[in-house]
């Protein structure tokens, strides 16, 4: 038996996993991963992951049968990574593959960047892992794209090897610019310039979860009116709590819960137009990788509104690319519903270390 270690490190919590290596088919068309241990951490309780391993892999020894240390690991992580390094985003760790292979004696250990995970993750998953919004026309031998919405935007792309096997590869796609289609856009345009004081909007000011607040800050200043009692407590509580470090309300979440309950005016305006924005930057990604093997909407929002994106215009932006409208026909397009598909990439991907 060859075990892995496979981990989703992010400033919150830190998921570890180990697997069976031997029991995976890498040729397969959805080669499939089964967990032999797993465990949840709460990272802010360590002062680095080297503990974390540790404690975890103590554990595991203790229940899993004919346990045997991993000879590999690779941990998606929420931060940049360079050169098998990185320093996390929201957490005072600072990383390295040499480092952790010394301390932790580990023959083999890659970092990679959690959005990176997740392109990984896509090719492991089941059909009761995705909720399919166009069926398209699958070709295996063509590229997938992968998009995701959460704190910020994350895009992506995964290549098949002619000899089996696959490359994934991140992109700072959410970082291009946002491109107004209507009217009420463009005005929104303008107000996210001054809302930052910035002469650029990145797509990722619109469709993230800090894109959500935006835009209801935007209807709400057009017309307050609209705004329920509930969303304004709400909305008065959150603005007081800007650059506090503990915060009690998520607007984003709070406006996308009164949208699917339809309580809010304001709410289900400010989610119809992330939607659409939202479908329309997935079928720009489309556009440049012709993803017939399919494009998977991941990240942290897609899956908890899933009525809003099939009630609005998420497919219609998407495929809204005049002469070249068709092509878009043809791709399969997915909301993966499995949180764990970082994790599950983490693993396929240090099977290929």
């Amino acid at each position: 038996m060859t075990i892995i270690l496979a981990g989703d490190i992010g400033g919150t919590k830190t998921i570890l996993s180990l697997f069976d290596a031997n029991s995976l088919d890498t040729s397969a068309p959805t080669p499939q991963i089964k967990s032999l241990f797993e465990q949840t951490y709460s990272s802010q309780n360590y002062i680095d992951l080297v503990p974390i391993v540790k404690h975890f892999l103590e554990a595991a020894s203790q229940e899993v049968s004919e346990y045997k240390k991993p000879e590999k690991a690779c941990f998606g992580i929420a931060g940049p990574v360079v050169n098998d390094s990185c320093e996390l985003t929201n957490l005072s760790w600072s990383l390295d593959s040499d480092r952790l292979q010394r301390e932790l004696d580990i023959s083999h250990i890659k970092l990679i960047n959690d959005f990176a995970a997740i392109g990984y993750g896509v090719v492991g998953l089941s059909s009761s892992d995705l909720h399919i919004l166009q069926p398209g026309k699958p070709d295996a031998s063509a590229p997938r794209a992968v998009i995701g919405a959460g704190t910020g935007l994350g895009e992506g792309f995964v290549i098949p090897l002619p000899q089996g096997g696959y490359q994934v590869f991140f992109s700072e796609g959410g970082h291009t610019d946002f491109a107004p289609r209507s009217e009420l856009e463009f005005h929104l345009l303008g107000y996210l310039r001054e809302l930052y004081n910035i002469t650029r909007v990145s797509v990722e000011r619109v469709v993230s979860g800090m894109g959500i607040t935006a835009i209801y800050q935007f209807l709400r200043d057009h017309d307050i009116s609209q705004e329920s009692p509930e969303i304004a407590q709400i909305y008065h509580t959150w603005k007081q709590e800007i650059g506090q470090e503990h915060q009690t309300v998520d607007l984003a979440t709070e406006v996308s819960k009164a949208a699917l309950a339809k309580s809010d005016y304001l709410s289900v305006q400010t989610m119809k137009i992330f939607v659409e924005a939202y479908g329309a930057e997935a079928g720009n990604l489309a556009l440049k990788l012709l993803p017939y093997g399919g494009l998977y909407v991941a990240g942290g929002i897609a899956a908890k509104i899933i009525p809003l994106i099939q009630e609005g215009n998420f497919i219609k932006a998407l495929k809204d690319k005049g002469r070249v409208s068709p092509l878009l026909e043809q791709v399969p397009v997915s909301i993966v519903l499995n949180p764990k598909v970082g994790l599950i990439g983490a693993a396929l991907c240090a099977t290929q270390i």
